[in-house]
């Protein structure tokens, strides 16, 4: 199977190297993206939005000849959930890490403080304690160390949704900060964060308890989970 890993925010593709192991190792063809604006610090971001990331995965589908599965952590949840839109038919499953399908209309996060065109990773002030769960002293240097401005268009464009038959293709939710039981409650209650997610046809829920950030927290245990979800798709 071929699978397009998406980062979330800040990140590019070498944040999946310690996920990828297992998958590489059981036959999977893996394809860890660096997306548009994130390839350097200096890199330049301006005019980069929402639409040129999705754009950026549909180009990877369409270079595949063959099913892929989507994985994406975080806002790359959005984006895969827009590239799933765009490729309803090309899709074996999305797998959302700590992350959800964004619904058309909705953004990913418009609060984060900008600078100009970019978002850079804000203090760890700004984060919820749920965000920050075994995220240690040394993988926060890390992180910081590592961390790319996200392009500002990205976080605060309007996500846009045309085809229906993206509840077609099977999901799976991996739950890090929050069970899988709460999401299922929400959904149940009706709750707007969760209209798109409830919507989706067939959703597998796997609980991996852990911060925000499980490619470095969790590492191996994301791996095997990844693994089982991307086997439900063979």
């Amino acid at each position: 199977m071929d699978i397009i890993l998406v980062p979330g925010f800040w990140l590019d593709a070498s944040s999946w190297s310690e996920v990828t192991p297992p998958l590489a190792a059981a036959g999977h063809r893996v394809h860890p993206l660096t997306l548009p604006g994130l390839e350097a610090a200096d890199a330049p971001r301006a005019g980069i939005g929402l639409r040129t990331h999705i754009d950026a995965v549909v180009a990877q589908i369409d270079a595949i000849d063959a099913p892929v599965v989507l994985v994406g952590h975080s806002g790359g949840g959005a984006i895969i959930h827009g590239a799933v839109d765009a490729r309803p038919d090309r899709v074996a499953r999305a797998i959302y890490v700590d992350s959800g399908p964004l619904a058309d209309g909705g953004v990913i996060n418009d609060e984060l403080p900008d600078d100009g065109d970019d978002v850079p990773l804000p203090s760890w002030e700004l984060f919820e304690d749920a965000d920050l769960t075994d995220l240690d002293d040394h993988l926060k240097s890390m992180f910081r160390a590592r961390a790319i401005p996200q392009p500002k268009g990205v976080a605060q464009d309007r996500q846009r949704l045309h085809d229906e038959r993206r509840y077609d293709v099977p999901a799976t939710v991996i739950a890090c900060e929050f069970p899988s039981s709460m999401l299922i409650e929400m959904i149940g209650a009706g709750h707007p964060f969760v209209a798109e997610l409830g919507r989706i046809r067939e959703v597998d829920y796997v609980d991996l308890p852990t911060g925000h950030w499980p490619q470095f927290t969790r590492p191996a245990e994301l791996g095997a989970a990844l693994l089982a979800a991307v086997g439900r798709a063979s």
